[in-house]
């Protein structure tokens, strides 16, 4: 079965992301609110899954997860990852086999 994948233009998704890290950021203490350095993207060859990969530049240990949002399916949450100072680390969510693919990527740090 072939199906056809849509998705938001890049800069709706950067918005996105830079609004999930805002709401995200907000419930984490300010200490570590502007030292968590996130990104959002697609995966390369699966429309279906969501990648979200933090490097934690703060002084203390810090959990994040991937908030992808779904064409025509339930939006999903990827696992949490753990980081300590100075580490990098990746969480992933793939959306329903019957949506029309990822329309962007965000996350949650705490």
């Amino acid at each position: 079965m072939i199906r056809s994948k849509k998705m938001f233009a890049a800069g709706l998704a950067t918005t996105v992301s830079a609004v999930a890290l805002s709401l995200g950021a907000a419930a984490a203490p300010a200490s570590a609110a502007g030292s968590v350095d996130c990104r959002g993207a697609v995966h390369g060859v699966d429309t279906d899954r969501g990648i979200a990969s933090c490097t934690n530049n703060s002084d203390r240990t810090i959990r994040f997860r991937a908030e992808v949002v779904c064409g025509r399916a339930p939006d999903v949450s990827g696992d949490w990852v753990t980081l300590n100072p100075g580490q990098y680390g990746q969480s992933s969510a793939t959306c329903a086999w019957y949506s029309t693919g990822v329309g962007s990527v965000g996350w949650t740090i705490q």
